[in-house]
């Protein structure tokens, strides 16, 4: 199956593709008052972490997933925040913690896992399979994209 749909799949350094149709929307309480615009400084990070935050960043740049917007427009921004495994690799994230407040909550049923090792009771063969940088591939609306603004010491 993955040599018969090998146009689906990027191994590392290949160009991530992007999925269609179904844009990510943050959809705001109605019910709350609009967040007051939250404009944070970057966290203070060392030297090393500088780096790996820039590091992150380019790449980031360099698969179309964000893009600099500049430093002197006035915007809703957050910080990122660096998360670093055991293996040394690390990603980067946005502190969204202050926007959580004011979103909706998606609701969706999730079966029991009893049913889903049921299911797979009888299979011959399981496979894993890592799915590389999945959240990148989503395409965000535009009017939720000045909700997911970061900044760090190399700007916005």
């Amino acid at each position: 199956m993955l040599r018969k749909n090998r146009s689906a799949f990027a191994i590392d350094e290949e160009p991530l593709g992007k999925i269609r149709g179904h844009d990510i929307e943050l959809y705001l309480d109605g019910e709350r008052p609009y967040p007051p615009m939250i404009r944070r400084p970057p966290y203070p990070a060392s030297l090393e972490t500088r780096k790996e935050i820039e590091k992150n960043i380019n790449e980031l740049l360099e698969m179309d997933v964000i893009r600099q917007i500049g430093h002197k427009k006035i915007v809703e921004i957050t910080t990122p925040v660096l998360i670093t495994w055991n293996d040394g690799k690390s990603r980067l994230c946005g502190d969204l913690r202050a926007l959580n407040n004011y979103t909706k909550a998606d609701r969706y049923p999730i079966p029991r896992i009893t049913h889903s090792q049921d299911k797979l009771e009888k299979a011959k063969y399981i496979t894993k399979m890592y799915f590389m940088k999945g959240f990148h591939q989503n395409e965000v609306k535009p009017n939720s994209m000045k909700l997911l603004r970061i900044i760090c010491h190399m700007g916005i």
